[in-house]
């Protein structure tokens, strides 16, 4: 066996070596990592290692939360493909629109909601940048102003719940889901209300960075601002009733999941745009993507398991601590830092399964709360996804952005935001409450 030959740390080196070749020479995030950790299996422990992916596959199918996956994601295409995405924006446009910086703002509230909903961060940025960007450079919007408040927002969506990232790391480092989503909403609301500050604070001394709609732009009867809030609204009262449902103890997760799903589908059936190309193109995305997270997941397992027994986690926590000396936060800030960049590389899920199996033991035997950190990871992530020159969400804006956004105009336009994140993260890291406590109040009820 190659164990007799190499030490395990030199194995965990060649592991996670042979996965980041892998996955710069284009190949997909679980084919790199499970063909990794089948190999790496099979040749520490020969044949009977072949039972790992098989143990790992159950474990996946019998984990019930795992059925909110699909249905999440089923739900945010459904808004999204029926255009009830378009309402919310026109709502915003025409109750916000008076206010300096007020389409930012709107823009801002609808980033959150859709990128929320659908549990991932490309949605809200699609609809952003196809919807919100053209309509705000035709009225006059700084174009870096606007450029990054739609990669802002859209990051929102691995935070609020539900998250598909928390749904991942939940399975990893075997916590529970609604623990999860529930530590994610005050930090979630409490980074879109600073994101919400910087941008009124700015164009309120730069008003030339966002203007107000010109004054017959804003002359529409009050009457139809009151239909348009009532449609635009849809997406809110759908988040909120399943939310409600799951905090008064009336639903489960998965049936307050299965609420919001129905609730989509009903919605557009009211709108009058549930036909058959909108239910075969939600159906075939959703397909997809939940695929797609059910591979990783399912390498994932591997992995950990192969790290689990070549005893990695020591390994990790015997350089940072007796080698580098480090105290407990030291080791924590070390791993954000690894975080931010590797997120100039990859995307959050490849991330999260490379060093989940390693952080997530070491950070509970550091007494850390295992919740709170599934946050703090979280919050990293979306400042790595926008961290110059190689963060993930910089080329995927510039893939959608107008002709007349440029790279360097991407680049210098999510700078103060980073920031503005780089803020929300300390607060969350110097008051862990800010996670924590409506987990905690709600398993007290």
């Amino acid at each position: 066996m190659i164990a007799d030959y190499l030490s395990y740390e030199a194995i965990a080196i060649i592991m996670f070596v042979g996965m980041m070749l892998m996955l710069l020479t284009g190949q997909r995030v679980f084919g790199a990592i499970g063909f990794v950790s089948a190999a790496a299996a099979l040749l520490l422990w020969g044949d009977g290692a072949i039972e790992m992916p098989y143990t790992a596959a159950w474990k996946l199918f019998k984990w019930y939360p795992m059925l909110t996956l699909p249905l999440f994601i089923y739900m945010g295409f459904m808004i999204s493909e029926s255009g009830i995405a378009n309402d919310l924006y026109k709502m915003f446009h025409v109750w916000f629109g008076g206010i300096k910086g007020g389409l930012a703002i709107g823009t801002m509230g609808m980033m959150v909601a859709i990128s929320a909903m659908n549990g991932l961060s490309v949605a809200g940025m699609a609809i952003g940048a196809t919807i919100a960007l053209p309509e705000m450079l035709r009225r006059g919007y700084d174009k870096r102003m606007i450029t990054g408040v739609v990669q802002a927002g859209s990051s929102l969506g691995i935070l609020v719940p539900p998250s598909v990232v928390m749904v991942l790391y939940g399975m990893i480092a075997r916590q529970p889901v609604s623990k999860l989503w529930l530590a994610g909403i005050v930090p979630g609301l409490m980074m879109a209300t600073l994101f919400i500050l910087y941008i009124a604070i700015r164009c309120r001394l730069q008003p030339n960075l966002g203007p107000a709609l010109p004054k017959e732009e804003r002359q529409i009867p009050f009457k139809e601002k009151l239909v348009l809030l009532k449609a635009g609204l849809i997406p809110f009262a759908i988040f909120f009733t399943m939310t409600g449902l799951f905090l008064m103890g009336i639903a489960s997760l998965v049936e307050c999941s299965a609420v919001g799903a129905l609730g989509a589908t009903i919605a557009a059936f009211y709108k009058k745009n549930l036909n058959k190309k909108i239910i075969e193109v939600t159906l075939r995305k959703t397909l997809g993507v939940s695929c797609m997270f059910m591979w990783i997941i399912l390498a994932a397992l591997c992995f950990g398991a192969v790290f689990d027994g070549i005893g990695a986690v020591n390994a990790i926590e015997s350089l940072f601590i007796e080698r580098w000396n480090l105290s407990p936060w030291g080791v924590l800030i070390m791993m954000q830092v690894s975080y931010i960049f590797m997120g100039m590389f990859l995307d959050d899920t490849a991330m999260l399964v490379i060093v989940a199996p390693l952080y997530v033991p070491l950070i509970i035997a550091l007494g850390f709360d295992p919740i709170w950190y599934g946050v703090l990871y979280t919050i990293t992530c979306q400042i790595a996804y926008m961290t110059p020159p190689f963060g993930y969400n910089l080329f995927l804006m510039r893939a959608m952005a107008p002709k007349e956004i440029s790279l360097i105009d991407i680049y210098r336009s999510i700078i103060p935001f980073v920031i503005v994140m780089c803020i929300g993260l300390a607060l969350v890291m110097i008051f862990p409450e800010i996670a924590t406590w409506l987990p905690e109040y709600v398993s007290k009820r």
